[in-house]
């Protein structure tokens, strides 16, 4: 077999392709000298509502803003506490600190490794100001279970959908099924901008004008402030881009999952756990995650074959130097310290190729000590 060249994410090709649509989009931004809130932010908003099948989307600056300004949206500060997810990227964790609350974990399920919706009412107190679920690698929470615990105590529901652009549950785009959902364009993003984007999307018209206040240092009318708030606006030069970028997101979900049912097919009977997908949801893959306990030795072979891999993530938040302040010992999460110790991601993206895919199952195959030499005919 040749040796491809493999990469965790292909950017380049994916631009080369649209790169006349692009191209101009940016120009004609250039061209305006509207950098800071020009019309292609509201275009944007307004395709990217339509799209998630939600009432109300606004632009801000990055997905890690999106969860500061959706919390403090709902007031979210000191004493508070907000649930959530251990197993998930630090913003999520970060954000509840910064603004005085404290992050209240609870384990995952070990299929989806999202957040257990049997273990969150357990963990409800009277300082509880909202419930924070994750929708890690593109596949949702199991949401009915959540909406129904939250409901039961009025408590909202922001969702971190940061991974999951586009992903259903039971037909429904996440990101407005709670009361808040937040989203990341990160350039790795399923759509990504590029730079740094991110947005606060919900069905709530007084919340919605609360986010765009909250943007723009809480304020309606030029220097008077209302609120306090932040500097996350959408630039325009990204919501150009990601307009483009979502005329062609549905056809890379597609991609997306063909490569995942690639991956599975190679790693038939292999000595690893292919992504779970549940039967109410959508998955759209930002990451093709497999559970392995020879982690070590198939990195071993990954890193000699030069195929790029990454363990998202290796340390769960409530261990992280920075939060263990404000987060219970080692064991607190069993659920979530197995699956630290076990996650691999593989290259995911939209240009993938089957031969890439087998040169990846060949070495993984390889370290697990299993057949490679029928992988073709897979």
């Amino acid at each position: 077999m040749n040796t491809p060249k493999i990469q965790m994410v292909d950017l380049v090709t994916q631009y080369q392709k649209i790169k006349p649509e692009i191209d101009q989009a940016i120009h004609r931004v250039l061209d305006s000298g509207q950098f800071i809130l020009g019309k292609e932010v509201g275009e944007f908003e307004a395709a990217a509502a339509s799209y998630l099948g939600v009432k109300h989307a606004v632009g801000c600056a990055s997905g890690t803003d999106a969860l500061q300004v959706a919390m403090m949206a709902l007031g979210v500060g000191v004493g508070d506490e907000v649930i959530t997810t251990p197993f998930t990227f630090v913003a999520t964790t970060e954000t509840i600190v910064l603004l005085g609350a404290r992050p209240v974990y609870v384990d995952i399920d070990p299929n989806t490794f999202n957040i257990d919706p049997s273990k969150i009412e357990a963990a409800i107190t009277k300082r509880t100001k909202a419930i924070l679920p994750v929708h890690l690698y593109g596949q949702p929470a199991d949401m009915d279970p959540i909406v129904g615990v939250a409901s039961k105590h009025g408590i909202p529901i922001i969702e971190d959908a940061a991974q999951a652009m586009g992903a259903e549950y039971k037909g429904r785009k996440v990101g407005g099924i709670g009361t808040l959902g937040c989203i990341s364009f990160f350039p790795s993003k399923n759509l990504g901008a590029f730079g740094d984007a991110g947005m606060v999307v919900t069905n709530d018209a007084a919340l919605a004008e609360r986010v765009r206040m909250i943007i723009v240092h809480g304020s309606k009318k030029r220097y008077y402030h209302e609120i306090i708030g932040v500097n996350s606006r959408l630039d325009t030069l990204q919501a150009a881009i990601l307009s483009v970028k979502l005329k062609h997101l549905e056809e890379w979900h597609e991609a997306r999952r063909r490569a995942a049912q690639v991956y599975n097919t190679l790693f038939a009977e292999a000595d690893l756990a292919t992504p779970y997908e549940a039967p109410y949801v959508r998955h759209v893959f930002h990451q093709y995650t497999v559970r392995l306990k020879k982690r070590d030795a198939v990195i071993q072979r990954l890193a000699e074959k030069k195929i790029p891999h990454a363990i998202y993530y290796p340390i769960p938040l409530h261990l992280q130097e920075a939060y263990r302040h404000v987060g219970p010992p080692r064991g607190s999460f069993p659920v979530t310290d197995r699956a630290a110790d076990e996650v691999l991601s593989l290259p995911m993206h939209t240009e993938l190729t089957r031969d890439q895919q087998e040169y990846v199952a060949a070495a993984v195959r390889e370290a697990l000590g299993e057949p490679v030499s029928s992988l073709s005919s897979l």
